[in-house]
């Protein structure tokens, strides 16, 4: 009698790797990516941070020079932030002393709390803080929109 056996086809060594390049690309993709997103992330906030700072010093810089209470210093500082949706809440100015007129005031303090900043990448949002309360208090200077002589100052405006 014969010894038959099934002899089966085996496949080259090679041929039974084809799927691990896909599997490693696409682990190391989601690792780059993440990063990539949170580096982007990062120096978004760093930015916002900048523009909140730059934000109160304009401001200061305008209400030392404009009319106590003048919208447009507001206005500037939204501009500044690229964010027209900050409340007045959130953006303040103080004159001091508190009630203080255009001839009465001794300084001028401008100030932005309780900003956020929304983020691209999910994981930053735990990683990064929000953005830190900023003020800057300047000494009053004209206080005027219009000066003695009927001038307008174009900063104002």
């Amino acid at each position: 009698m014969c010894a038959c056996h099934i002899t089966r086809s085996r496949r080259p060594p090679r041929a039974r790797q084809e799927g691990a390049a896909i599997v490693e690309f696409a682990i190391v993709a989601v690792l780059f990516f993440t990063v990539l997103l949170a580096i982007i992330d990062f120096g978004r906030v760093l930015f916002q941070w900048n523009a909140a700072a730059e934000a109160t010093r304009l401001g200061a810089r305008m209400a030392v020079v404009c009319d106590v209470g003048d919208p447009q210093i507001l206005a500037n500082m939204r501009n500044v932030l690229l964010n027209q949706n900050l409340t007045s809440a959130q953006l303040s100015i103080a004159y001091n002393p508190s009630g203080c007129t255009s001839s009465t005031c001794t300084s001028v303090t401008v100030s932005i709390s309780g900003y956020q900043i929304p983020f691209i990448s999910p994981f930053m949002g735990f990683l990064m803080p929000s953005v830190p309360a900023f003020s800057t208090t300047l000494p009053r200077e004209s206080m005027q929109s219009v000066n003695n002589a009927g001038q307008e100052n174009p900063v104002c405006f």
